[in-house]
């Protein structure tokens, strides 16, 4: 560029201003567009947002990503919203990462609708932004999505909810209460409906039966995926529903510290413990579940799925195209997001030992 400048005497503005945005371009510098850069240092800044500490995977995802990038050579900046899990904590705190200048911003969302000015903000500045475990809806700025096949969670347990009554009672009809989770929570819908796809045609046949026929996601939310919230509505239905000798004979759950609250409400009542579902594998429900109470959980480790994300802010760091294995499947209203799903598995007594044999904290539980 300069040699061809020394040699030619005259040179029109329009000239000059078109060589200079070929430099810019060969500079990698697009003058004030934030695309995201191809690979980055090694030692960059990471963003990890995630919600309040409401359950044992959240806090050991949170550790895990504060091990798993620093051992990778990264800075990783992680933090949690507030206990009160209102959603401005986490806009502050990725706004915040977005001006320290983090290269990938992990976000596990609080409330997936209200994030996306943050995630524009985050594609502006030049940074790749990942939804974590919960998709972030309403915006086209969000690059990727790492999660267990939410979907599939949710056909699990609404199979393990009519195999465990089947064992207990093997000629129905069964009555079952219905119980999803926070509505601000994107997955809620997606386990939902996952379980609902396999309980659906047995409610049409009548061979399950709703008792309180609470059957609309909005009746049967848990806001802000909380137990005594769980266990109050339980205690409602319980009264309302199942009055003198009734009782329901299943329940679905949608994770495990909410199946401990309807179990809790159930026992409370003085009523036999119906097959009660869940998801997380939290310690004190692999207890009941060999005990013989909770009737299943959903492994979806956490150890997997971090690093699973810490491989895609590799591949990003490189230059290269993260891998991903599933792009039809996670419209969040504005695109399809690129995805990559891990296989979630359903664990009873029967095979937890199997389930947790290489896990160091659940599989002494299981012997």
């Amino acid at each position: 560029m300069r040699t061809f400048i020394t040699k030619t005497v005259v040179i029109s503005a329009a000239a000059l201003l078109a060589l200079t945005a070929c430099g810019s371009e060969r500079d990698g510098d697009t003058g004030d567009s934030a695309a995201p850069e191809k690979g980055f240092a090694k030692d960059a800044l990471i963003g990890v947002a995630l919600p309040a500490k409401t359950s044992e995977n959240w806090v050991l995802a949170g550790g895990l990503f504060e091990s798993g990038l620093k051992e990778a050579g990264f800075q990783g900046d992680v933090q949690y919203a507030g206990a009160s899990t209102t959603v401005a904590d986490q806009q502050s705190q990725i706004a915040a990462m977005v001006t320290k200048g983090a290269k990938v911003i992990v976000i596990g969302a609080t409330d997936a609708a209200q994030l996306s000015t943050q995630v524009t903000q985050a594609k502006q500045s030049g940074a790749t932004v990942i939804a974590y475990d919960r998709l972030i809806t309403n915006t086209p700025d969000l690059d990727y999505y790492v999660a267990f096949d939410n979907f599939k969670v949710g056909e699990l347990q609404g199979q393990a909810l009519l195999d465990g009554m089947k064992a207990k009672k093997p000629n129905g009809p069964y009555t079952v209460e219905l119980f999803s989770g926070s509505p601000d929570d994107n997955n809620s819908k997606v386990f939902f409906d996952g379980a609902m796809s396999v309980l659906q045609p047995a409610i049409d046949s009548g061979d399950v039966v709703v008792g309180s026929k609470q059957t609309d996601i909005k009746q049967t939310a848990t806001q802000g995926w909380k137990a005594e919230n769980a266990q109050s509505r339980m205690d409602s239905l319980l009264t309302s529903a199942y009055s003198g000798d009734k009782a329901p004979d299943g329940v679905l759950s949608p994770n495990d510290s909410l199946a401990r609250a309807i179990i809790t409400s159930v026992k409370g009542a003085g009523k036999p413990v119906p097959v009660v579902t869940g998801q997380d594998s939290e310690v004190e429900s692999v207890k009941s579940i060999m005990n013989g109470e909770q009737y299943s959980t959903i492994n979806k480790d956490t150890r997997k799925l971090v690093a699973q994300t810490i491989t895609m802010v590799k591949s990003l760091q490189a230059g290269d195209t993260p891998e991903i294995n599933d792009d039809k499947s996670y419209d969040n209203g504005e695109k399809v997001v690129p995805a990559y799903l891990l296989p979630p598995v359903i664990v009873t007594k029967e095979n937890a030992v199997e389930a947790y044999a290489d896990d160091p904290k659940l599989g002494p539980l299981t012997k």
